[in-house]
């Protein structure tokens, strides 16, 4: 008996990484937009307000849910609200990194789309605030939420009257959920694992996080969706990984269905 198979599809990820030197300068430079580019937009104080009532009437004609309800379940124990305000202020930063980094090495390709998106999300929501300046919801009172980082710590800002770091009348769109839901949407489109669904739980808490502390509003982080749902409408991501059966020829790896079909078979 003798049988052919198909010729294997190439996994996209096979192809070779781009300059680590030149790809950890973009990264920087993409991190360094989002830390200082708002800064560009500082100031309109009145103006942010204004949008704050605006935004929260908004939310309240649509019927989202109060952002009161959970803050108010993060306020049963000071331990609960501490680990959500920790949250807030330290895996932003290290689980992007670590996502990017995570690529780079063993899926090239998803990374190449990832950084494009990530870049492209991050660029048009530095557009925002100086269009649409907005302060958060724990400086309105009119919400009647408490700003827990300044409570119950830690906290990553100052006074806003003091704070040179960064622009605290920009809460729209919010990028602490953008670049979260893109890690998870990342890591599920590079991966096989049945449990890559779980990966989801990580803008979830984002979520419950910004909106607890009173950093964010729901819209801020419905905008954000919007347009990291733009941007992977026109950046289209690589095939899932195939998986590998061997080597085809001196140097290149082949990568072929679970069950390979066969064709041509005879006696």
């Amino acid at each position: 008996m003798n049988a052919r198979t198909e010729p294997a599809e190439t996994e996209p990820d096979s192809i070779a990484r781009p300059s680590l030197v030149r790809e950890f300068l973009l990264v920087a430079g993409l991190f360094l937009v989002y830390k200082f580019g708002r800064q560009l937009a500082t100031g309109h104080t009145g103006e942010a307000f204004h949008n704050a009532h605006r935004v929260w009437d908004l939310e309240r004609t649509l019927r989202l849910p109060d952002e009161g309800a959970v803050q108010s379940a993060l306020l049963h124990g000071d331990a609960l609200v501490r680990l959500a305000n920790t949250y807030y202020a330290t895996v932003h930063f290290p689980a992007t990194l670590a996502f990017l980094a995570w690529l780079y090495l063993r899926r090239p390709a998803h990374y190449l789309w990832a950084r494009q998106v990530l870049a492209a999300v991050t660029s048009a929501a530095l557009v925002l605030p100086f269009t649409f300046p907005l302060a958060p919801p724990r400086m309105l009172a009119a919400t009647g939420l408490v700003d827990t980082a300044r409570v119950y710590g830690p906290s990553v800002y100052g006074p806003p009257s003091s704070d040179h770091l960064s622009n605290q009348f920009a809460a729209m769109p919010s990028l602490h959920f953008g670049w979260a839901l893109m890690v998870a949407i990342g890591l599920i489109a590079a991966t096989r694992s049945r449990a890559r669904w779980l990966w989801l739980l990580h803008p979830l808490i984002t979520l419950l996080v910004i909106v607890g502390t009173a950093n964010h509003y729901w819209l801020d982080a419905i905008v954000a969706a919007a347009m990291l749902g733009l941007a992977l409408a026109v950046l289209h991501r690589p095939h899932r990984p195939r998986r590998c059966t061997g080597t085809a020829g001196r140097g290149t790896r082949r990568f072929v269905p679970k069950e390979q079909v066969l064709v041509g078979a005879g006696r």
